[in-house]
């Protein structure tokens, strides 16, 4: 016989009133236990098949059931396979599954209320009987593990006797059911965001190696090109001078604008051979990290009248090509900042090895900013150089940090780990 929801399933005889007070005391005991260590495991562990053994197991021991198994609901064909099953043959596991509304457990699955049958050997609606003969099952009880009435699986617990569970034990697989769809719901928004993280990872990866390409290929056009005819026309506005000096033309007025082309087409050609340099930081691979930042910062920073103060390491360290220019282009990054927006007239420059860890920092004396109001910067269309920069970092293992106030300047500081680093890499983008 099946019955559903509070129905009282079956009872037993012998029993005094002060038998069963007792018996009830110890089953409320059991059902604290039972749903207090389920509530542990939820909270203490990350993988979802190891929760479900914890709760199948307390359920087992605490309902006297010699067998059972959790059932999960695959959305995309609708069927219900066994996750996790405890006393129940491998064939059983891998052979038994249902439609929703098929069997006992499709039947659950698609109500959401539990259902009690005293022998399912002799349900005739039951699923794969063969199966449940050769497992010697007969009492069978099914509860639906759902989160806001949405039905995740099913958790069953059988018997070998007919008629062996109570109104009591639906209960108490109701309680911990409820726990587990919790849990699992938990564990499948966690791997959709796990997912997430890692594809806006590889799209992040994508765009800098795209910029990176894009850049590579914008410096050998400016290089092959527009360099190559200021040089020329430099070198050509130069004889022309000397061909006027020569030739004695008395004009100085035509000299002076001669002269003055020729600072033009010079100046012009350093300032290509800059753009071409910050394009492509190929001092990376014949100076090294420290030396071609020394280099960067004092060609780019010493015109604008700020002082510069180094404390550069040498990076003993073997660094990957793409880890090099990622730490070259945060340092880009922030003393573009400074030069930009901060209102410096010093700054600080320092690559350190400590403690198994490279650390880079730029630190200026400007106007700094409240950094609390980021996000509002953000809106208004400022700060994403700063968030560029922490991308940058993060995507090969490391983390960034800003500190600034108003009149007392701007520090950021970069961290590497020089072992490790993938395991940390995942850590940081977890924290998102």
């Amino acid at each position: 016989m099946q019955k559903e929801n509070d129905n009282i399933l079956c009872t037993k005889s012998g029993t005094n009133s002060n038998i069963e007070q007792s018996a009830n005391k110890k089953g409320d005991l059991d059902l604290l236990i039972a749903v207090s260590r389920v509530s542990a495991a939820i909270s203490g562990l990350g993988d979802l098949n190891a929760i479900l053994k914890i709760g199948l197991n307390t359920t087992l021991q605490c309902m006297y059931g010699f067998a059972g198994g959790i059932m999960l609901l695959d959305e995309s064909s609708g069927l219900l396979h066994y996750r996790v099953s405890q006393g129940l043959s491998s064939r059983y596991s891998e052979e038994m599954y249902m439609k929703l509304g098929e069997g006992i457990a499709g039947r659950v699955a698609q109500s959401g209320k539990p259902i009690l049958v005293d022998d399912i050997s002799a349900e005739p609606t039951a699923v794969r009987p063969d199966l449940i003969s050769l497992e010697g099952i007969k009492a069978f009880v099914s509860v639906p593990l759902k989160v806001k009435e949405k039905v995740l699986g099913v958790m069953n617990c059988a018997s070998q006797s007919p008629c062996d569970f109570t109104q009591r034990d639906v209960h108490l697989l109701q309680s911990i059911g409820d726990q587990l769809g919790i849990a699992i719901e938990q564990t499948r928004l966690h791997e959709r965001l796990r997912k997430g993280r890692e594809r806006y990872r590889q799209l992040l990866h994508k765009m800098l190696v795209a910029q990176e390409e894009e850049r590579k290929v914008m410096a050998r056009e400016l290089h092959d090109g527009t360099s190559q005819i200021l040089a020329a026309l430099s070198l050509n506005m130069q004889a022309l001078i000397e061909m006027a000096e020569i030739s004695g033309i008395q004009d100085q007025k035509f000299i002076d604008i001669l002269k003055k082309s020729h600072a033009s087409a010079v100046q012009m050609h350093t300032e290509v051979s800059k753009l071409i340099a910050d394009l492509r930081p190929t001092q990376l691979d014949t100076l090294g990290l420290s030396a071609a930042v020394r280099q960067f910062v004092h060609f780019n920073v010493a015109s604008k009248g700020i002082k510069v103060h180094f404390d550069l390491d040498p990076v003993e360290q073997h660094l990957q090509p793409e880890e090099e220019l990622s730490l070259f282009r945060w340092i880009q990054g922030a003393v573009g900042n400074v030069i930009q927006h901060s209102g410096a007239d010093e700054l600080e420059v320092s690559i350190k090895e400590l403690a198994e860890q490279l650390v880079l920092r730029v630190k200026d004396n400007g106007k700094g900013f409240e950094f609390t109001e980021l996000p509002q910067m953000r809106e208004m269309g400022r700060g994403y150089g700063l968030l560029n920069m922490k991308e940058r970092i993060k995507l090969i293992g490391g983390a960034c940090s800003v500190y600034s106030k108003p009149e007392e300047g701007t520090t950021v500081t970069a961290v590497l780990p020089l072992k490790g680093r993938e395991k940390l890499q995942e850590e940081l983008f977890a924290g998102d």
